[in-house]
């Protein structure tokens, strides 16, 4: 713990810039969804600002200059704020994949009831600027707890629990990686938040929830990838059962067809077989490959495939006798 209120500065930068990069990668992302890359933009862009505002209360607490007055005061309402805006914007998120992964229709009531929540939280955030319920600030600009400062922590955890119960109803319809990212989303500040009423000058709600935000973009996109990949390997196995089909057909077509012609042929049933088998040898004797050695074998099966349009009467004639005559330097020849 003491290592983080000592680096929490730096860390909060760091995290700043990886948030402020990553709405750059939502929206040339697409595997997402619309709504789902809107939700990760919203939550990505809050985190961002929130750690940017916490960053300076740390840095103008105790300057009574009138800049530092104003930027403690409205970096702390920022953060409260903005801290439920990230919330939102989760449960924004967990909406879109009720309607996808789950295929849900109707909102889970929890949600909806989240929803409400965060209101009335904006609202109480609102009002202890003017009263001073959640915090006020000494004579040297420094931020004091008030009596009921606890109910700004209730509040998000009660959300995260919320949360947490949505998530159980469809849990199952899930892929490992989204289940982990999002439990570990909703439970780890619930952590972070008791363990930070008894801590104070350390925002370790904050950093975590950031770190969790960055976190959850990884897992999804990684999700959504492997959905992909999964996709596209079914529509090659697909492709590839298709022209097994296909190859399968060919050749039951072309056998059947070589049938027929033999079949109305008496002199030369079993003939095109025949030709084909001896012709596939052939060509594998003289070197040729699998696939012109297959060309082979159906040219062959199908080379007597002009008959077919022959009148069996024709095709079947016992015999054609003929009387031809060639006279040539006085001599007759003569063919029967």
């Amino acid at each position: 713990m003491e290592f983080i209120r000592q680096h929490q500065l730096n860390i909060m930068l760091m995290l700043i810039g990886i948030c402020a990069i990553l709405p750059v990668f939502v929206l040339i992302s697409k595997a997402l969804s619309r709504k789902r890359k809107h939700a990760l933009i919203l939550m990505e862009v809050s985190a961002a600002l929130l750690l940017l505002f916490d960053r300076f209360a740390y840095i103008y607490k105790g300057d009574t200059s009138t800049l530092g007055m104003c930027m403690t005061r409205t970096s702390n309402f920022m953060v409260l704020s903005l801290t439920l805006l990230v919330i939102y914007a989760y449960e924004l998120y967990l909406i879109d994949l009720y309607k996808n992964e789950g295929q849900a229709e109707v909102i889970p009531k929890v949600l909806r009831a989240s929803q409400f929540i965060i209101l009335i939280g904006e609202i109480m955030i609102i009002i202890s600027q003017f009263t001073g319920i959640y915090y006020t600030f000494d004579e040297s600009n420094y931020y004091q707890r008030s009596s009921l400062y606890f109910i700004s922590y209730i509040i998000p955890i009660v959300l995260m629990v919320l949360n947490v119960i949505g998530i159980i109803q469809f849990i199952k319809k899930l892929s490992f990686l989204l289940k982990t990212s999002l439990l570990l989303f909703s439970l780890v500040p619930i952590i972070a938040s008791a363990i930070q009423l008894f801590t104070y000058g350390v925002s370790l709600i904050n950093i975590t929830l950031v770190g969790l935000v960055v976190l959850l973009y990884i897992f999804s996109l990684v999700d959504m990838n492997n959905a992909v990949d999964k996709a596209n390997k079914q529509e090659i196995q697909l492709l590839k059962d298709g022209q097994k089909k296909m190859q399968l057909m060919f050749e039951q077509t072309a056998s059947a067809l070589a049938s027929a012609i033999d079949a109305k042929d008496k002199y030369t049933h079993g003939h095109s077989s025949r030709v084909a088998i001896y012709s596939e040898k052939i060509a594998k004797l003289s070197g040729k490959n699998a696939e012109e050695c297959q060309d082979i074998f159906f040219s062959a099966l199908l080379h007597d495939v002009g008959k077919i349009g022959i009148p069996d009467k024709v095709r079947n004639k016992q015999g054609l006798e003929c009387t031809v005559t060639f006279e040539q330097n006085g001599d007759t020849i003569r063919c029967a």
